[in-house]
């Protein structure tokens, strides 16, 4: 699986399941968006088993992404997540923070869950060198690309004109000669961040539709929770805004989570509109840009007016036609034009590298 076939899915409902396995993690990132430490906080490993096991040949996610923290400091758990998801034909793909190329190899524990997943990207950023050199990381992708496995990089930096990601993306090119894909972002002020990195872009899209993607697929968070949104600020925060609370791992399955997420009206119309949009329409314009995108999002309850307005349009087969219209048109426009919205503009186009070793 490549890394464009995964952006490829991402605004289609239901298509994936993003999934932390852990908020702990040895290394001390200064821009981590979750705050990860050694003793941060996990969800049952028993209970993942089970939510993963609920996926069915007729009801599953195409694409299961696990994540951290650092999910790989669960190895073996992330082998049997990624074995029982193939059973039911979900993919898996692996975000790591590469902790363990310090050592220069993969170790073993590592390289059986690594190669248990269809896609393995790798997070590699001023910060992260700082604590795994760079040298290794390459290293090690590329060990893990010569055993089978489909790799990309996730690179992040202050911006598009940050010399950093200049530097380092050229250099990728050459050492794996463009067959490597690249997915390129911006700090965010979000965890450890929050205290320097700049504050949030706002979309200059006025109180036009601008869909979002980001609602498309649900999210098991730290403690179990599952969320229809990955923003690092709804994961985090409880309790957790109801129209976005989509259950928890210990009581529902797959079919459940997916059903209330397809069947929410107020869940359509963001994904179809956006929450900005939804502002204006239903008549508090004024209250859609605080905060910017996001932000607007999470604070509908406190709008109810507006809150009451969506659940009105997303309702019945209009909202189901204008949900599936929107992760169309998402879709077809392709991965770099989420990236080009989503990540670093300039560099979107790396995503688009092929990044099939076989």
């Amino acid at each position: 699986m490549r890394l464009s076939d995964l952006l490829r899915l991402r605004p289609v409902p239901g298509a994936g399941l993003l999934l932390t396995l852990t908020r702990r993690c040895p290394l001390s990132c200064a821009h981590c968006s979750t705050a990860s430490t050694m003793s941060g906080e996990e969800p049952d490993g028993g209970h993942l088993l089970r939510f993963v096991g609920s996926f069915g040949a007729a009801d599953r996610p195409e694409v299961l992404l696990l994540t951290g923290g650092e999910p790989l400091l669960r190895p073996e758990l992330t082998t049997a997540l990624a074995v029982a998801a193939r059973a039911a034909g979900t993919r898996s793909a692996l975000l790591s923070g590469m902790f363990f190329a310090r050592s220069g190899r993969v170790p073993g524990r590592i390289m059986r869950a690594v190669t248990a997943v269809d896609h393995f990207s790798a997070s590699l950023d001023a910060h992260h060198e700082r604590e795994v050199p760079r040298a290794d990381v390459l290293r090690a992708v590329r060990e893990i690309r010569d055993a089978g496995v489909p790799v990309s990089f996730h690179l992040t930096g202050s911006g598009p004109r940050d010399p950093y990601l200049a530097e380092v993306t050229a250099e990728i090119r050459r050492e794996f000669a463009d067959r490597v894909p690249m997915l390129v972002t911006a700090v965010r002020p979000l965890g450890r961040a929050a205290a320097w990195a700049g504050a949030a872009r706002v979309l200059p899209d006025g109180d036009r539709p601008l869909p979002c993607a980001l609602a498309a697929w649900p999210v098991v968070a730290f403690d179990g929770t599952v969320l229809a949104c990955c923003n690092q600020r709804a994961v985090d925060a409880r309790p957790a805004p109801a129209h976005l609370r989509l259950g928890h791992i210990a009581e529902d399955g797959w079919p459940a989570v997916r059903r209330r997420s397809g069947a929410s009206p107020v869940l359509r119309m963001v994904r179809a509109a956006g929450p900005v949009h939804l502002y204006a329409r239903h008549g508090d314009g004024g209250a859609g840009g605080e905060g910017g995108y996001c932000a607007s999002c999470h604070r509908l309850e406190r709008h109810p007016g507006v809150l009451a307005g969506a659940a009105r349009d997303g309702t019945g087969p209009v909202g189901e036609l204008l949900d599936a219209e929107a992760a169309r048109r998402q879709t077809a426009a392709g991965p770099v034009a989420l990236v080009r919205r989503h990540g670093c503009a300039p560099y979107a186009d790396l995503v688009a590298l092929d990044g099939d070793p076989r």
